[in-house]
């Protein structure tokens, strides 16, 4: 009930569709690491703390170690964890598969879905927001 209102005050579904896409391009996806090479290791970033410094040192650590731009581009998502790690990571398929829990009060879910969508790398339109919010309502 409250989603078929939701729709019919936007006016029903968008005609577009979502794609997951990774944080950097398929050319850097395909990117051979060189045979033997090894990547430096240092504490992951956990988003306390100065983000600023974070990068520096991981850029200066990595060319230290001889890696080059593309490499480092691959490297630093796997330099964050907790909730950098999840900042980094939202993205469309995510937020198409929340959908609300079997008892959750849909503001609830709905609050949940917000803040989700506000960490996207995507932004979304109002309208297509609305109708990806609302297509997880059961």
């Amino acid at each position: 009930m409250i989603a078929n209102s939701i729709r019919a005050q936007y006016g029903g579904p968008p005609q577009t569709s979502f794609m997951y896409s990774k944080p950097y391009t398929k050319r850097i996806d395909n990117l051979r690491i060189p045979l033997g090479y090894q990547p430096p290791k240092f504490q992951q970033f956990d988003g306390k703390g100065n983000p600023k410094k974070h990068i520096a040192h991981f850029v200066e650590t990595c060319e230290n170690a001889g890696s080059r731009g593309d490499q480092l581009v691959r490297q630093f998502v796997r330099r964050l964890k907790g909730n950098a790690f999840e900042w980094h990571v939202v993205s469309m398929m995510e937020l198409t598969n929340t959908k609300q829990r079997k008892g959750e009060p849909v503001i609830d879910y709905i609050n949940r879905w917000r803040a989700l969508s506000l960490d996207c790398k995507d932004k979304l339109t109002e309208l297509s927001a609305v109708e990806m919010c609302t297509q997880g309502i059961h």
